[in-house]
């Protein structure tokens, strides 16, 4: 798991961005902001929407904080272009479909739903410092209140 301090892995993936282009991103293009990085499972289900929606709607609120929004999940570019365009989201959307980002961030791993064990994306979001530090990092976010919860620690 990554805890305060820790270096935060450095990633290069594809996506798109807050206004629909297909983009590609790195970490390391970030140096010098403030990054919250989440992981989420999937695009146009109803806690992922909920948490995309909850992010966008507190985009100016972050960006007057000095931060970055990113969200990862395994979906395919496609996907995430009619997921960002159905929910209008502003913020950049990235697609890790062989989850190897996730597993650096430890966003990847047995999980349990409704009693079955399975594995998969663990809703999770990083707070990344101007030096691509790990500032604070939350696993098995309950999506509501996590965004205020998020602002709060900035």
């Amino acid at each position: 798991m990554m805890k305060e301090g820790d270096k935060a892995p450095g990633f290069t993936l594809d996506g798109v961005d807050g206004d629909g282009n297909e983009t590609s991103v790195a970490l390391k293009d970030y140096k010098g902001k403030k990054v919250v990085l989440y992981f989420y499972p999937r695009d146009n289900t109803p806690g992922c929407t909920t948490e995309a929606c909850d992010f966008r709607d507190n985009f100016s609120r972050l960006k007057s904080l000095g931060v970055e929004v990113l969200g990862i999940s395994p979906d395919r570019i496609e996907t995430h272009k009619k997921f960002r365009e159905k929910q209008s989201l502003n913020f950049p959307l990235l697609s890790d479909i062989d989850r190897e980002v996730a597993e650096s961030y430890s966003a990847f791993g047995e999980k349990k739903s409704y009693g079955k064990t399975t594995m998969g994306i663990i809703r999770s979001t990083f707070l990344i410092d101007e030096e691509g530090n790990i500032k604070k990092s939350w696993y098995k976010v309950k999506v509501k209140g996590h965004v205020d919860e998020v602002i709060s620690s900035l």
